[in-house]
């Protein structure tokens, strides 16, 4: 980050020239790594030997070359018009020791690499030396470690996937046998019926946080992002986050002024923020203090060449810390791992920060963890800011229970899912459609009247959702479109989509929450064919 400033800083060393002394040049020439060094401007002016076997080039072919020969397009393309004034503005201080980045021999070919920088003033001006060690042979080491990090990782997940549903399924299919007995039964009441029947809801509703738990730590789940406040977003969750802490902790909060604006899923942020603190909470025995903090941070070229995964930029900074017991190194690396959890058996899933993991990253930011044993813990996340206003949600306001009018269309390859649609749209009024994948639809909309809603799951066989709405608006430009999706990794055009003004409910829903989607669709698209939903208790 800017500012930083390292104890060895210092003038760069100085020599006579590009190795026109025979003994430095000697000693470059022997070293058993590969050097370069390049000018100002990223040309190559002076290459040892051992470039041939590492990159497979001549020295002397290499001379006056820029050094982007010898880097991958996708390494350099972020830093070609930072890096080489960078180096020369601050001496090319070597902020790059022990850098891995990539290489590309002669062939094309990329490999692993180590680099190290070293700035040398000359005659001719300010020179940067880069020894490259190829380092393939440590990574394959390293894949192997990791790879088995993995496996015991979906050991773990597989394990706790596993525990959790089939807990609700058992609440499922039990509630649902004993459901079919008390229907034929005589001496039932009306009470035992319902209970079951809550609890078949209630296990439903439990797997449906979990899934979606499970897709914001895969970074797959379907956000709304909006241009969001953080302090304001922040503040607003205050009076709930004292009630959850609870009178034994302090909770004090220290808003940064300078903090602007970021692009986030407002729901997402939320749940980070309530999370986190949580967590802060548990780990604190006793009495204790959790501080949450915002700020502006900026992470410069500098930071991005020595963290890689950073890009460069100004960012909003967002941390929770705690007086609690901290954690050990061991706990420190698996804690953003699915199911992986320190607390006693049922207070907590091992999701949560799995989960805010895959939400931060999806969001285009970054979250570190700092944390000792006995020292606390501080989980720190940054956000690109966003120069626009505030953005808020359109929803649509809660039309209780709507009944709707009108030629419906659904389309989804699954039966189940697919008759339940429908009942749901019947029973609201309208006359229903139904097909199982997207060349039946374009023929239904061939043929026959109008229709005024379309339903279609996003990922089905053949074509998709996504595609089918566009096919569909090319022949039925005012049409109403619900895009229904349980799993998202493939739904690459759902933000054009939700765009032109189609709705969007993630499966399973209810069928309130399927109503609010067809009000939003009703609204956006134009058409008249419908009247607007009005509330009737028996239907939806």
């Amino acid at each position: 980050m800017t500012g930083r400033k390292d104890p060895s800083d210092g003038p760069a060393q100085r020599t006579a020239g590009d190795g026109s002394d025979a003994g430095y040049r000697a000693a470059l020439d022997a070293a058993p790594n590969a050097i370069v060094a390049v000018d100002d401007a990223g040309a190559i002016v002076y290459a040892n030997p051992r470039v041939l076997t590492t990159f497979g080039h001549e020295p002397s072919d290499l001379l006056g070359r820029h050094i982007e020969l010898l880097i991958p397009e996708r390494v350099h393309a972020r830093h070609r018009q930072h890096r080489a004034r960078y180096l020369v503005e601050h001496h090319a201080r070597p902020m790059g020791i022990g850098m891995d980045l990539w290489g590309r021999r002669r062939d094309g070919s990329e490999f692993p690499v180590e680099i190290s920088l070293a700035p040398v003033e000359t005659a001719d001006g300010l020179r940067v030396f880069a020894t490259v060690v190829d380092i393939t042979q440590r990574k394959a080491l390293e894949d192997q470690l990791l790879q088995g990090q993995k496996m015991e990782s979906i050991g773990r997940l597989a394990g706790g996937i596993a525990h959790d549903f089939n807990n609700m399924l058992s609440a499922i299919s039990g509630y649902t046998e004993l459901l079919l007995d008390d229907i034929v039964a005589d001496d039932v009441s009306p009470d035992d019926i319902r209970t079951s029947v809550e609890a078949i809801r209630d296990a439903a509703e439990r797997a449906t946080v979990l899934t979606g738990q499970l897709l914001s730590f895969a970074r797959r789940q379907v956000a709304t992002p909006l241009v969001v406040d953080l302090n304001a977003a922040i503040a607003q969750l205050e009076p709930m986050l004292r009630r959850l802490i609870g009178e034994r902790v302090t909770l004090q909060m220290a808003l940064g002024g300078r903090v602007g604006h970021v692009r986030c899923d407002p729901g997402q942020l939320d749940q980070i923020i309530v999370n986190l603190a949580v967590n802060a909470r548990d780990a604190i025995e006793a009495s204790g203090t959790i501080v949450i903090a915002t700020d502006e941070a900026t992470f410069d070229e500098a930071y991005a060449m020595e963290h890689f995964a950073v890009t460069p930029g100004t960012y909003a900074m967002l941390s929770v810390s705690d007086t609690g017991v901290g954690m050990d190194r061991e706990t420190r690396a698996h804690v953003f791992e699915p199911f992986f959890t320190t607390k006693d058996v049922g207070r907590g899933t091992g999701l949560g920060l799995a989960t805010i993991y895959g939400i931060v990253q999806q969001a285009g930011g970054h979250i570190w963890l700092y944390s000792e044993p006995g020292a606390g813990t501080t989980f720190k996340i940054y956000l690109p800011l966003i120069d626009q206003p505030v953005q808020t949600l359109d929803r649509p306001v809660d039309p209780g229970q709507p009944q709707f009018a009108g030629r419906a269309l659904v389309v989804e390859d699954e039966e189940m899912v697919r008759g339940l649609t429908v009942r749901f749209l019947r029973r609201s009024g309208y006359e229903v459609v139904e097909a199982h994948d997207g060349e039946q639809a374009l023929a239904a909309i061939d043929v026959g009247p109008a229709f005024d809603l379309v339903v279609t799951d996003v990922v089905m066989p053949g074509m998709s959702g996504t595609e089918l709405a566009d096919r569909i608006r090319e022949r039925r430009p005012n049409v109403a479109v619900v895009l229904v999706s349980g799993y998202t990794a493939e739904t690459l055009d759902i933000e054009a989509q939700l765009a032109l003004g189609a709705g969007f409910v993630a499966k399973p829903f209810s069928r309130k929450q399927l109503g609010n989607a067809i009000s939003v669709a009703l609204r956006s698209s134009g058409h008249g064919g419908g009247p607007p939903p009005v509330t009737n208790a028996d239907h939806w």
